[in-house]
């Protein structure tokens, strides 16, 4: 695990890596197979080259400093002169950071309102789906956001498709069956929902704006703040019920 990341690293001039963000919970790395497996899928998909697996479990194991913090795993492609090339380049580079767990609890329970972003994401098949380390189409979402009054935004990509909140996946409820958007093209398939995907056994969809006009729920989602009701999408007021009821099983899960 490196000390500290110097201007040489292929993370810090290129964005050349991937990572992972994880809740720590009762002292430990909650979902962390899940995030192992996310990594490794990342690692193969970049052509990087591969750790140690077994010794950056460790790793993460003996950077938990807390009961409840977020953890940040960092794998960058490696250290390399000038250049693109990713040729000889030895690594991959390994960072950790702790940092405290924000408080959700208020938005957890009453939900949040929910805007539509001006910004698209660009679509790139051989990206999309990956935490890499090149997230500035979400700097400026972030940037975006603060200009309004909404808690979060939902993106859609270039051709007009729903892909996801700035920082989190979301899933719909219509007709008694959950939905999330495929994200073949963009956006970041997150560690909660591929839990949810599971539990919910969801069905991945290709939407358009129209499309949300029949949902009768929404929620956001990533590994730190859980599950997020969207009590208000634009104009239009949606049931938190059937998020509570996913809240609640998430919580048996995870107990």
């Amino acid at each position: 695990m490196q000390p500290g990341i110097t201007t040489g690293d292929r993370s810090f001039q290129f964005g050349d890596g991937i990572f992972t963000t994880i809740r720590v919970r009762a002292g430990v790395a909650e979902f962390w197979p899940q995030h192992l497996a996310r990594l490794q899928q990342g690692v193969l998909r970049l052509g990087m080259t591969e750790p140690d697996w077994q010794q950056l479990t460790e790793q993460v194991k003996q950077a938990i400093s807390a009961p409840e913090q977020v953890l940040k795993v960092v794998l960058s492609r490696g250290h390399a002169g000038r250049g693109y090339s990713p040729l000889g380049v030895a690594g991959p580079d390994i960072y950790i950071n702790t940092a405290a767990l924000p408080d959700y609890t208020q938005q957890q329970q009453q939900g949040i309102r929910l805007g539509l972003a001006r910004l698209q994401l660009g679509c790139q098949p051989l990206l999309a789906g990956l935490k890499h380390n090149n997230r500035l189409e979400q700097v400026l979402l972030k940037q975006e956001l603060a200009t309004t009054d909404w808690d979060d935004l939902l993106v859609l990509d270039q051709r007009g498709f729903v892909t996801e909140a700035i920082a989190a996946n979301v899933f719909f409820y219509r007709a008694g069956r959950w939905l999330t958007p495929a994200l073949d093209q963009a956006g970041v398939a997150g560690v909660m929902r591929q839990v949810l995907l599971e539990q919910l056994q969801a069905e991945q969809v290709q939407w358009t704006l129209d499309e949300l006009q029949g949902i009768e729920a929404l929620f956001c989602c990533n590994a730190l703040c859980g599950v997020l009701p969207v009590h208000t999408f634009l104009d239009k007021s949606l049931q938190l019920t059937p998020v509570q009821q996913v809240q609640q099983e998430l919580a048996c899960y995870v107990a």
